[in-house]
């Protein structure tokens, strides 16, 4: 592992690897996951499975990201700050690389089967960082890491 890599914790996913692969190998797909958040029936599903400020915070999360099939941008303190997928390898990963970040970033999402309806993620986040600013920004880097993945994992899926 690299110094500057932030790994997530193993994630457990309701739903089989090539669903989730699928889901979020397109971007766009994450329009549908966003419009039905809007719904009160999947917010109180959401809520169910994780703390209701959570629940919120990602809602909130979402309808702030610009998506593209390939991209999501985000505005920022910094500028608009964006995420674009550079490769994908089916089923098992899909990698990204950052733009527009004042560093330069890499992240992959890894999925893999935990049975036939079941599967675990974990994300890592690669950060070129001196040691200056490393110590400056480690903790709010594996907090965020951390919080992306668990969101990856409680995302409905089989919305349509």
């Amino acid at each position: 592992m690299n110094k500057n890599d932030f790994v997530s914790k193993i994630k457990e996913v309701p739903f089989a690897q090539q669903i989730v692969y699928n889901k979020l190998q397109n971007l766009n797909n994450l329009e549908k996951v966003r419009n039905r958040l809007k719904e009160p029936a999947a917010m109180e599903k959401l809520k169910s499975q994780i703390d209701e400020s959570k629940a919120e915070q990602l809602k909130n999360k979402l309808e702030n990201i610009h998506l593209t099939s390939d991209s999501l941008s985000i505005e920022s303190s910094m500028g608009t700050l964006s995420l674009e997928i550079v490769e994908r390898e089916e089923y098992k990963c899909i990698k990204f690389e950052g733009k527009g970040a004042p560093v330069g970033l890499l992240m992959w999402i890894q999925i893999i089967p935990a049975g036939e309806q079941n599967c675990q993620l974990r994300v890592t986040l690669r950060a070129d960082l001196n040691m200056f600013i490393r110590k400056m920004v480690e903790k709010k880097l594996t907090e965020g890491v951390e919080q992306l993945a668990e969101m990856l994992a409680h995302l409905p899926y089989d919305a349509e």
